[in-house]
Parts: structure tokens; C-alpha cells; sequence
């Protein structure tokens, strides 16, 4: 895939779709789906044994590109999408200059989506619209305000990604609806922004716990600030209570601390094989509070490595 953006600035990164609403659709009646591969895009053509209507909604689907339109590929202003090159996955959105630069949490996220294969192929539609709490993408697209596009026979419509998960493996997609566009803002100058997940393993790994900051500093004092927990609630969720406790200190240790533990108040972690309620909510202040300091370290300017986590919680150089 060649960049095609040229040294402009832009004001939010445009993803299409095509894969999650797909899935949604499956609800409609029994098809059959086959996929190819045309000049690097994947495209579903829908089989519909029953209804007229599915098979002309098939039809239509079958042109829509499948798959993530770049943040290479997409310049607000002068849009350039090459639709026969749509298919963006989460391993082509962490090589992305742009998103790492500004939206480094979702490149976080981003690289540690299962294996190799799996970020080879997956896309942040497909995650979105899988709703699993413990959904790496999710944390960054909310902390960041950004909203999906669903189409259908009969129009579109528009919500944030925060409205759309509303319980494990569960969306706010009605039947017939395609996810077609994820709009990402992208935040002001002096913004840092942090992914971390506790993880036993390095490939294949469901987060334990996982917290995403965004953070803004103005005049050396958090101007915003934005806290989501993952996997310790039945959806990805924001804590207001984390981002009031961060607004106007220093972003120091004090202040990472209080957001913390605001997080940890504000989970609703279960038991299950991989860890206990109380362990995940131990650990959701340790997350969290690596998050913060992350997200304000970035925010001024410092080096965090990308993805965070393997920083964060690695063997070398590990923080405190």
C-alpha cells in the first residue's frame, strides 16, 4: 500500500467498514457468505436463499469495501480512498505514522490484538462489532469521542462508539444494518493518550484488565482528561469520576493515584479462569494509574514505546 497523504494536518481519521455489519446481518435469514480477494480487498457476496429484499441488500453489499480504510489512505480535505486497497487491519493502523503520533492509544491497542495473523487480519470494525468487553480497540475509540456510521436499506445513521456497545457480544446495530465508518477525532496539540492491559502472555491474550487515558496538559495542568476501563464492566466504559479527578492537577503521581483509584471504585469485574473479581480490581488501579502516568509522560513530550503494555509491564525498564 503506498501513502498517499501528503504533510497536511488533519482533524479526525475516517475508517470504513464493512465486516462488523456483515455479521449483523446474519440475523436477517439464512445466507451464505464467500469471500475474495480483488487487488487486496476482501469483499462478502451474500447468498440469500428466501427474501428478494436480502438478495438486492447482497448485491449492494457486495461493492462496499470490507475491511478498514486506512488512516494512510484518508486526508480530510483532499479524501483519497483506493477502494481496491480497503482492507486496513489493526497491523496496518499501529504502522501508521499518523495514529501512532496522535492517537497513540489506539496504536497500543492495536498491536497486541491476538497473534500475527490475527492483527494480519483482523479489523477494528470487526472488533467494535464483536462488543467483547474485553475488546482491545474499544477503550481508545471512546476515550478519543469517536462515532460509527450504520447503513441499511433504508438510510444511516450516526451514534459514539460508547452507545453502540450495550452488554457483552451486543450492540446497538438494529437487523439489516452495516457498520460502514468509524470517525476518529483527533485531539488537540499537547495530547497524550496510553492503552495498557495486564496480560499473562504476549500472543493469543484476552485482557485481563485494561485502561486507556487521554490526556491534555495546558500551562503544565491537565486542560482534559479521559478514563476508560476494559474488561471490568459488561461493556468498555468511561469513568468520569478518574477524568474530575485528573482535571486541573499536575498529572503527577498524586493525581494517577486518585484517578486509580476512581477506576478501580467504578468496576464490575467477574470471576472467571483467568482471575478473580478481586484480583481484577486490585489490578485496575495498577493498570489505570500506568495508564495515566503514560498518557501524561507522551503528553509532554516524552518516549513511551508502543505498545505501552510491553513497557509498562515488561521485564526492562518496568515502572514502579
Amino acid at each position: 500500500m503506498q501513502n498517499k497523504v501528503s504533510a497536511v494536518e488533519r482533524d479526525a481519521v475516517v475508517l470504513a467498514d464493512g465486516r462488523g455489519g456483515a455479521h449483523q446481518l446474519r440475523r436477517l435469514g439464512g445466507f451464505t457468505r464467500s469471500r475474495r480477494r480483488s487487488g487486496g480487498a476482501l469483499k462478502a457476496v451474500l447468498h440469500h436463499r428466501h427474501t428478494s429484499d436480502l438478495e438486492a441488500l447482497a448485491e449492494r453489499l457486495a461493492q462496499v469495501p470490507l475491511g478498514l480504510v486506512s488512516a494512510a489512505e484518508v486526508q480530510l480535505g483532499e479524501c483519497h480512498v483506493d477502494e481496491q486497497d480497503a482492507l486496513t487491519t489493526h497491523e496496518q493502523i499501529a504502522a501508521d505514522l499518523f495514529v501512532c503520533e496522535r492517537l497513540t492509544a489506539l496504536a497500543d491497542a492495536a498491536l497486541i490484538v491476538g497473534s500475527h495473523a490475527t492483527r494480519a487480519q483482523g479489523t477494528v470494525g470487526g472488533n467494535l462489532m464483536n462488543a467483547s468487553p474485553a475488546m482491545e480497540a474499544g477503550g481508545p475509540l471512546i476515550a478519543f469521542g469517536a462515532t460509527v456510521t450504520l447503513r441499511s436499506m433504508g438510510g444511516e445513521r450516526r451514534l459514539p462508539v460508547a452507545d453502540l456497545l450495550t452488554g457483552p457480544g451486543e450492540t446497538a446495530a438494529e437487523s439489516g444494518e452495516l457498520l460502514t465508518e468509524v470517525n476518529v477525532p483527533v485531539p488537540p496539540e499537547g495530547t497524550g493518550s496510553c492503552y495498557a492491559r495486564l496480560e499473562y502472555r504476549r500472543q493469543m491474550e484476552i485482557a485481563i484488565v485494561g485502561a486507556t487515558a487521554v490526556v491534555t496538559l495546558g500551562d503544565r495542568r491537565v486542560a482534559a482528561a479521559k478514563v476508560a476501563i476494559t474488561a471490568l464492566a459488561p461493556t468498555v466504559r468511561l469513568v468520569p469520576e478518574a477524568e474530575d479527578a485528573l482535571a486541573g492537577t499536575d498529572g503527577g503521581r498524586a493525581a494517577a493515584d486518585a484517578a486509580a483509584e476512581a477506576a478501580a471504585a467504578a468496576s464490575q469485574p467477574i470471576s472467571d479462569v483467568r482471575g478473580s473479581a478481586d484480583y481484577r480490581r486490585s489490578m485496575a488501579a495498577v493498570v489505570t494509574r500506568r495508564a495515566v502516568e503514560a498518557a501524561v509522560a507522551r503528553a509532554r513530550g516524552e518516549q513511551v514505546p508502543i505498545p505501552a503494555s510491553r513497557f509498562l509491564f515488561g521485564a526492562t525498564g518496568r515502572p514502579s
